[in-house]
């Protein structure tokens, strides 16, 4: 599933805060939220203390942060590599190289005081602009991020799970076209407390950890499948947790939020600062520069009327910035998760499709790269281009963790698996394809193999109002330059849905790139050298 933070490129392992006893409780010294098995911390500490990324933190009731949570943690995640056989050290210790990793991104503790009170940062009430864009952003993350941090010590206590047997459809590959094949999972169910303010906002791949009540073992990790109207979780476990449960036993809940999405987004806001950006954030008055002269007949492989044969071509006698708006029906669908063999249906996609057809064809050098909020939406656009264009020329990116049993089969074939995880090719090999599709967050995988700005001549910012502007521009500011032609399709009074923060949501972390785009300039006046509404 997309969005911002439902969609982590790998899963973590980690043993949640609330299973910690050495991580100090900020709710420990509050009342349980409900006489119903409902809690932020247990009565009882357990006798095991795993690692955790936070070892103290202040009391909700103090004035600042206590002095053990005044140094702020470390702005990189180290690595360390074995010296070299020639560096010695004279009193015979392991002697290690270090290096600065990647960003960790770590809340500042100015910004976490005011979150923590519920009082929005300075940058947030001024307007946005390029010189307030990196702080204003990484602001709202910050904000959300807090969320999965106060939360992470939740706790339901002594809860029954109850095992639910279902059959999910899928393609055979080995039988008919149009038929399918079930597979049977069992899935954990549990009720949580509809009141948000009670309970974390829980969604599709949160990381879930059950131990039993009564015991001191490890707890079993799983992750949520679906959220059922705000209270009944669905939750798949390993067959460890099944062969051990029975229905009398209960159990301690406890959830793990991943940061990597939050991550990606706040190195893309970083990357947006190149100058090379400004257009594509703040086209107000930019004109369009660079007119190429498409065929004025288009040989069209789908059936498009005038509106859409116009955007097509306005689409191909462009280059470099502002981008292009394609305003119309979201490609993705809200059908149920398995469609045999579907293809696009909408319109925009119809026209996106066919745009790509037309670079494709119009030059050895193109190459394309498509991103969508969810993977849904890139396997659907993949079927459909390949009608035309050889699977051989295309690669469907996707995150490592990503379940391989629910990638279609035949697009399953474009996806290079090592490991049972999927794997991305070597940066040679990366430069080749001629089209790439990608959800937003997994075409960082690009960026740290080598693909470097300027290398695609097109990118598709497909869906792009159902996803944040930090999100959306994880492909923009990573890959686009001034000679790079962006095209951004979505829906109006389509946004995201997944922001859990208040003042992150308040303040406009849910307002997408596309919705502030078709507010500005040219866009909003509808000149059709910038936009088309199908």
């Amino acid at each position: 599933m997309g969005g911002l933070f439902s969609s982590p490129d790998q899963s973590s392992s980690q043993v949640p805060p609330a299973f910690s006893s050495n991580s100090s409780n900020p709710f420990s010294s509050r009342p349980s939220a409900s006489s119903s098995n409902l809690s932020r911390s247990s009565s009882k500490p357990p006798p095991f203390s795993p690692r955790v990324p936070y070892s103290s933190k202040p009391s909700p009731s103090s004035s600042g942060p206590s002095p053990s949570s005044t140094k702020q943690p470390p702005a990189f995640k180290p690595i360390l590599h074995t010296a070299p056989n020639e560096v010695t050290n004279e009193e015979g210790k392991t002697t290690y190289a270090w290096e600065k990793g990647e960003p960790i991104y770590a809340i500042p503790e100015d910004i976490k005081g005011l979150v923590k009170r519920d009082i929005a940062p300075q940058v947030l009430k001024q307007p946005l602009s390029p010189s307030t864009y990196k702080a204003y952003f990484a602001a709202l993350l910050y904000a959300e991020d807090y969320y999965l941090e106060k939360w992470s010590n939740f706790l339901l206590e002594k809860v029954t799970l109850k095992l639910e047997e279902a059959a999910l459809h899928k393609k055979s590959k080995k039988s008919k076209k149009g038929s399918d094949e079930e597979d049977d999972k069992i899935f954990v169910e549990f009720e949580i407390d509809s009141i948000p303010e009670k309970r974390p906002f829980l969604l599709s791949r949160d990381m879930v950890y059950a131990r039993p009540s009564d015991k001191t073992v490890e707890p079993f990790q799983g992750f949520i499948y679906r959220v059922v109207k705000s209270k009944r979780v669905l939750v798949e476990f390993g067959d460890d947790f099944l062969s051990q449960h029975h229905p009398n036993r209960k159990y301690d809940i406890s959830f793990s939020f991943n940061r990597v999405c939050l991550k990606r987004a706040h190195q893309a806001i970083e990357a947006a600062l190149d100058p090379s950006s400004h257009n594509f954030l703040f086209p107000e008055c930019v004109p369009r520069k660079n007119i190429l002269n498409p065929p004025a007949l288009l040989n069209t492989y789908y059936k498009l009327d005038t509106n859409e044969s116009n955007a097509v071509r306005r689409i191909l006698s462009f280059q470099g910035s502002p981008p292009y708006l394609l305003v119309g029906p979201l490609i993705g669908t809200n059908a149920p998760r398995y469609v045999p063999e579907q293809k696009v249906s909408a319109r925009t996609g119809v026209v996106v499709c066919e745009a790509v057809i037309e670079i494709y064809k119009t030059s050895q050098e193109n190459r394309i790269l498509i991103c969508a909020p969810i993977n849904r939406t890139c396997d659907v656009l993949m079927r459909s281009l390949r009608e035309v264009i050889p699977e051989s020329d295309m690669f469907r990116a996707n995150a490592a963790f990503r379940e391989i049993d629910g990638v279609p089969i035949d697009i399953l074939r474009s996806c290079p698996v090592k490991d049972e995880c999927f794997a991305c090719p070597p940066l040679q090999k990366l430069r080749k394809f001629k089209i790439i599709l990608s959800t937003f967050v997994s075409s960082f995988r690009l960026h740290n193999q080598g693909i470097a700005a300027g290398h695609f001549s097109h990118i598709f910012l497909v869906d792009a109002s159902s996803t944040t502007e930090p999100e959306a521009t994880i492909a923009l500011a990573n890959f686009a330059n001034e000679n790079t032609s962006v095209i951004v399709t979505g829906a109006p009074g389509n946004h995201s849905g997944w922001i859990r923060s208040n003042i992150a949501r308040k303040y406009g972390l849910g307002k997408s790139y596309f919705e502030r785009l078709r507010e500005v300039g040219p866009y909003q006046i509808l000149n059709p050298m910038f936009i088309t509404e199908l």
